[in-house]
């Protein structure tokens, strides 16, 4: 081997080596333990009346978080589900009138992020996501518009400013929600959206193509009376 091409390996070595380095030491922090749920004063309400037996519940750590997108890898087509299990936020209501409902922000733990393999979570939280810096996905409500109700069943749809890294787009999500009495508030929040309207590239990886723009966003929530 001749000295031009010693000296080409060891760009090389070193460039993919640097490489890797940036790649695994990204995403690395642990999530917050000193978080609390954000107040639901950041609120919208529909056309109910609040009253003395309005109360607050908090997302329990049964709720998830969870983006779906789909992708080739290593030439077979498949979708990955991205979840995270830290979920916070309020919701304050009368379970006899859930029209009167006032939402808090919600936020997601972008550390927790997790799917079927350790590289693809190192990905999402490092470079993707950037979670050491931009610990939180945050969804702000604007405004409830109130579609249907059936038995403890209500649907409607939340419009609200999502900002993910340093980027804010407005979203609407279609709800769905079951009301346990007083118990627990259940039920799904889900979205599609544009992950280029945020900014946000996937890295080239090997194996690993036509990533799809289109992402939906899914919120299975479980919410217990604070007090």
């Amino acid at each position: 081997m001749n000295r031009i091409a010693v000296l080409s390996a060891g760009v090389f070595v070193v460039a993919t080596g640097g490489a890797a380095v940036w790649w695994f030491g990204q995403g690395t922090e642990a999530p917050s333990v000193d978080v609390t749920a954000p107040s639901e004063t950041v609120s919208s309400t529909g056309d109910g009346q609040a009253d003395g037996a309005t109360v607050t519940y908090a997302l329990t750590s049964a709720s998830r978080a969870m983006f779906v997108i789909a992708e080739e890898l290593r030439g077979e087509p498949g979708i990955v589900t991205v979840t995270s299990s830290i979920v916070l936020g309020e919701v304050a209501l009368d379970p006899a009138d859930p029209v009167s409902a006032r939402l808090g922000t919600i936020l997601v733990n972008a550390r927790d992020f997790t799917t079927d393999s350790s590289n693809r979570n190192r990905a999402i939280r490092g470079p993707i996501l950037d979670a050491d810096t931009f610990e939180f996905v945050e969804f702000a409500p604007v405004s409830i518009d109130w579609l249907a109700s059936s038995g403890s069943e209500v649907f409607f749809t939340v419009t609200g400013d999502l900002t993910i890294r340093d980027a804010t787009n407005s979203v609407i999500f279609d709800v769905v929600a079951t009301l346990n009495g007083d118990e627990t508030i259940t039920g799904t929040a889900e979205a599609t959206v544009d992950r280029t309207d945020w900014g946000l590239n996937i890295p080239s990886a090997p194996g690993v193509a036509n990533v799809s723009e289109t992402v939906t966003l899914r919120l299975e929530f479980v919410a217990a009376p604070t007090a």
